[in-house]
Formats: structure tokens, sequence, C-alpha cells
């Protein structure tokens, strides 16, 4: 058997499985998760865990989210075509393809397709980014840029959505000033390590923001200048 079609069959499994948990619900998600290679975005010695379902790690003390985690964020963020979605923590590009094939489908118009802006504040990270996007066909649907994430992207705001792949210790102001009414943030807030939890913000067309805890996680730390010092 090759590694391919491997690796393949151990997505194929672990797909199956969120879906039988209840985790996974929407098709635009699934096929997503389906359509992007994980593998791709990973260093050389991890391709083949690709499909385990847990973090690893892509080097500078950041890791890749575990496949449950992204395809979680991505229902909770209610994702559609054509819409303008901003990541803070761009890590190795991953997390970012899967919401860029669902606002950007491959097999969709161009005319309609929306678009993916992520910001990571390790420089070296932003060069891995960019040519996993680039080799995987995301170039085109994902701008990454390097920065101080916890500030936003003002120059391309408004956004439909916002998530965060880091834990801060609030919910940034500038995100949910640069959210549209109706949009969402999603983002793990907590400690700096452990007692975290996924907090969903919605930001209602009177411009008042609700939000609620979906539950505990675990993610490596916000930098910058709303995260941790």
């Amino acid at each position: 058997m090759s590694n391919k079609i491997r690796l393949e069959e151990q997505k194929e499994r672990t797909i199956a499985r969120l879906i039988s948990e209840g985790m996974l619900h929407s098709k635009d998600v699934i096929r997503a998760l389906r359509t992007v290679p994980r593998e791709e975005f990973l260093p050389d010695d991890l391709k083949e865990h690709a499909y385990v379902d847990t973090p690893l790690p892509i080097g500078y003390s950041q890791t890749i989210s575990a496949i449950h985690m992204v395809g979680i964020m991505n229902e909770e963020l209610e994702l559609r075509i054509g819409q303008k979605i901003l990541e803070v923590g761009a890590g190795c590009g991953y997390h970012a393809s899967t919401v860029a094939e669902i606002v950007a489908p491959s097999d969709a118009d161009r005319q309609f397709w929306g678009h993916v802006y992520t910001v990571d504040i390790v420089p070296t990270l932003v060069d891995v980014a960019q040519k996993n996007l680039e080799k995987t066909g995301y170039g085109d649907r994902v701008t990454i840029m390097q920065g101080d994430g916890s500030l936003g992207l003002p120059s391309k705001a408004p956004f439909d959505g916002i998530y965060v792949t880091a834990a801060a210790p609030n919910a940034p102001p500038p995100l949910l000033d640069q959210l549209k009414p109706g949009g969402i943030l999603l983002i793990p807030i907590g400690e700096l390590h452990f007692f975290q939890s996924l907090f969903k913000f919605e930001k209602h067309l009177d411009g008042k923001v609700s939000r609620r805890n979906l539950g505990s996680v675990a993610f490596v730390p916000l930098l910058g200048e709303f995260g941790f010092k």
C-alpha cells in the first residue's frame, strides 16, 4: 500500500469518527477537511502522523491544531462562501486553508470567492506558511502577514468572522471592533497554559456583543499587546 493511500484511509477514518461523535455536521466543513492535505503542512518527520487527531509541533514553540479542533472552530464560525475572514495565528497555514476551502471553494467561480487574511507574530513561521499555501494551491485565497495579530488587521476590516488559534487573557478589543454586525469571533480565553475555554462572541446588528462558553481547550499563548506578555 502506498503512503498516499494509507494517509487517505487514515483521514477518512478520522473524519468518520468525528462525524459519528457529533463534532462535525456541516457538509462544507467536512468537505474542506477531506480536501486540504494536512500532511503537506507538517515537517517531513511528522507527515506519517498527519491524521492522528492531536496537536503536532511545527517548530518555534507552536503547534498545528488537532483535526477535531479545526473542525469545531470552522463549524462554530458558521462559514459561508464569499465571506472575509481573519485568522490570528497562522502557524503552518493549515487551518487557514480549510477555512479558505469553505469561503472560496476550489470548484466555485472565482467571482464568488471570499478571502482569508492571517497574521502571525513569528517571521519564520510566516515564511513557512506562505510556502505551504503556495504548494497546496491556497496562495490566492489566503493572504499571510507578519505582525501582532492581537491588534487585528484594521486595513482589511471589517470581517465576517475572526478566529484566534492561541489563548489570550481576554478578548482583544480591536478584534471585536473589527467584526461586522452579525460577525463571529472565536477565541480561547484563560490562563497561560491551562484552564482555558473556547468562547464564541457574536456581534448583533445593533452592535451589542454576546458571548458563549463552548468548553475547555488547551492552546499555546497568544503573544502581542493584548496577549500574554
